[in-house]
């Protein structure tokens, strides 16, 4: 196994970050010890000018793989809002502003409405979780990412029982996402996930990575990761969440069926149309690796999918 569980309290940030990388950011712009102080980190500033998240703990799951190197995680992205190219998200979202930011939230939940990032978002909560992200690419990387575990913010909203999924939705705003003008896509990005995907420990609500606030490129202010699941699962720039009965539709799976399931679970036997996804290649490395069944994240994950033809549901 590639996972371990650790105490919150257990390793400092310092420790997981490469030196290097670590030491060079290092310059607090901001702070978000208290709900108050989150403003100054959401009013989005140019790529890279590295605002700290702070008091962050340690979360579970992390895997101990040597993180990919900061620089490689924010300037090689799939963001299609602003571009196709693995360079135009960094290029195209640098004046991306993220502030003001809300969330509509709905259906069937206790407790609809609007949320502020800020009631969103409670620095208490946060945690670094050390994470593989896999791409049907056949890329890969290890983040550091900061979030909150998505369960705990679902239960604020106190889903009933006809919950079964939750729907999630993009931003859409061509005029300051530029890739949204073309149409490679059906605008706005939407994804979903079971309740039971959701409430998952290991699915998270990403505020961050490498203890800084998350990158315009990288998704800001709000996206999520589901660890167990190819990179296209983990919905940027989260403007709605809706709690339905009926499994939503998905933007991939909408737009390519025959190619991309609504499930997308990372399984090494069942390939892309196009090519094999056996294997893959670490960012960084020059060798391939072999796959890992839900990437790794089986004893966590595999109880999910029990009786289910992973072929026919990918």
């Amino acid at each position: 196994m590639h996972i371990r569980i650790t105490k919150a309290s257990d390793i400092p940030s310092s420790e997981i970050t490469p030196k290097a990388h670590y030491m060079s950011r290092r310059r607090f712009l901001g702070t978000a010890a208290a709900g108050a102080a989150l403003a100054p980190l959401l009013a989005a500033a140019p790529a890279g000018a590295n605002l700290r998240w702070e008091n962050i703990v340690k979360g579970p799951f992390s895997t101990d793989e040597e993180p990919t190197p900061a620089e490689d995680v924010t300037s090689y992205n799939n963001f299609y809002e602003f571009g196709t190219g693995k360079g135009d998200p960094i290029r195209n979202s640098r004046f991306f502003r993220t502030k003001p930011w809300s969330v509509a939230v709905e259906g069937e939940i206790e407790k609809p409405g609007t949320y502020q990032f800020e009631d969103l978002v409670k620095p208490h909560q946060l945690e670094e979780r050390v994470y593989r992200l896999r791409c049907v690419e056949r890329w890969s990387m290890v983040v550091p990412w900061v979030g909150i575990p998505l369960a705990a913010m679902i239960k604020r909203f106190e889903p009933t029982s006809k919950a079964k999924y939750v729907a999630f939705e993009t931003l859409h705003d061509p005029k300051r996402m530029p890739g949204q003008s073309y149409p490679v896509l059906d605008w706005p990005y939407v994804e979903g996930l079971r309740m039971d995907e959701a409430m998952n420990p290991l699915t998270l609500m990403v505020v961050g990575l490498y203890g800084e606030v998350l990158p315009n490129q990288n998704g800001a202010p709000l996206r999520l990761m589901v660890p167990w699941k190819y990179g296209f699962k983990s919905i940027k720039s989260i403007v709605a969440m809706r709690f339905v009965e009926k499994m939503p539709p998905t933007s991939w799976s909408e737009s390519a069926p025959g190619e991309y399931g609504f499930y997308a679970n990372v399984n090494p036997d069942v390939h892309h149309p196009r090519w094999s996804q056996a294997r893959e290649r670490r960012i960084g490395d020059f060798l391939k690796r072999d796959t890992l069944m839900f990437n790794g994240y089986g004893e966590e994950v595999a109880g999910l999918y029990a009786g289910m033809d992973l072929a026919k549901n990918y």
